[in-house]
């Protein structure tokens, strides 16, 4: 069977990553919608067609088997639950709904049971970037040696901000200014420890999601602690990440367990310095890279430390687990 898809926010940076996806992927797709507001009339090419951009206003919402949400939180709160009434799956890529309990959080390769228990039609949150790729990680460590804190810096690319933020970057190293609108700070040659707004807790909101997902997703009893930092690289967040295990291990355990984790590529070899970078590994790639792994025994305690590599565009973050929820799906026969 074939599927009617629609897409909101086809011509911003992922949604132009979702559409390379969905023709990677060749899912099975009769006709594809896409949506918007000011890029109404636009016309783009997907699969040797051009297709126009309707109003996402005026759009009746009819017949749609799924639709993509990649425009921001705005939209999705005035449309996505029209698009559900009208017997859509939607997949939301804003941190809107994300953390109202009734609504999954889903990475399919960490919690796909929350797709498999819905019975009708829904809106379905896709997780932040930094969390899915921490999380496509850290499930099997987590079930085989539960985990019970988690410390982790994140070192977030600018393309997570958007396309302004990347042409502000590209601004200030050609032309060394310091002028700056999209961070509080000049981004370039800089490392800024603020993603989105400080909370009253004193820590920022992009922290916190770490805090809320990783609970919503993994497990509630996990204590998570985190710093996020904006960095002046294009594309690829990277984490480093300290955790307390419940149960002994070693090194080369982690390791065998991470090498049959789906989606899970290890790059780790100290002698040829071989440590995933995400100038390297973060170009369209969909796995998520891990290295630098260690494990230690502190006051009979076991600490296991490694280094995270992600795109966080077009792979876990956003497009790719987006794609990857609509073929669990399929899979599962929802639709």
């Amino acid at each position: 069977m074939n599927y009617n898809f629609a897409l909101v926010g086809a011509s911003g940076m992922v949604g132009k990553k979702l559409l390379s996806l969905l023709e990677k992927r060749a899912l099975p797709i009769n006709n594809l919608i896409l949506l918007g507001s000011k890029s109404a009339g636009q016309h783009i090419k997907f699969q040797g067609s051009s297709i126009e951009i309707l109003d996402l206003a005026s759009f009746i919402p009819e017949n749609i088997h799924i639709t993509i949400f990649a425009a921001g939180s705005d939209p999705a709160k005035e449309y996505a639950q029209k698009f559900v009434d009208a017997g859509s799956y939607v997949i939301d890529l804003s941190s809107y709904y994300r953390y109202q309990e009734s609504v999954p959080l889903v990475i399919p390769a960490v919690n796909e049971s929350s797709l498999a228990s819905l019975k009708q039609p829904c809106i379905i949150a896709n997780p932040n970037c930094s969390t899915a790729q921490l999380l496509m990680v850290l499930k099997p460590i987590h079930d085989m040696f539960c985990i019970k804190n988690i410390n982790i810096a994140t070192y977030q690319a600018v393309s997570g901000t958007g396309e302004a933020a990347l042409a502000e970057l590209d601004h200030q190293v050609q032309y060394n200014h310091q002028d700056h609108k999209i961070y509080p700070r000049p981004i370039a040659f800089n490392a800024i420890p603020q993603c989105d707004i400080f909370l009253e807790n004193f820590y920022t909101k992009e922290e916190m999601k770490l805090v809320w997902e990783t609970q919503k997703i993994l497990d509630k009893n996990i204590h998570v602690n985190a710093t996020c930092v904006r960095v002046p690289v294009r594309n690829g967040h990277s984490e480093a990440v300290f955790m307390r295990l419940n149960n002994p291990t070693t090194r080369e355990s982690i390791i065998e367990l991470l090498e049959g984790a789906p989606g899970v590529k290890v790059m780790d070899n100290p002698a040829l310095l071989e440590y995933p970078t995400p100038l390297e590994q973060c170009n369209d790639t969909e796995e998520v890279f891990v290295g630098r792994i260690r494990v230690e025994e502190i006051a009979d305690e076991y600490w296991a430390s490694m280094w995270i590599v992600a795109d966080n565009v077009y792979g876990r973050g956003a497009a790719l687990n987006a794609v990857e929820v609509i073929e669990s799906l399929i899979n599962l026969n929802k639709i």
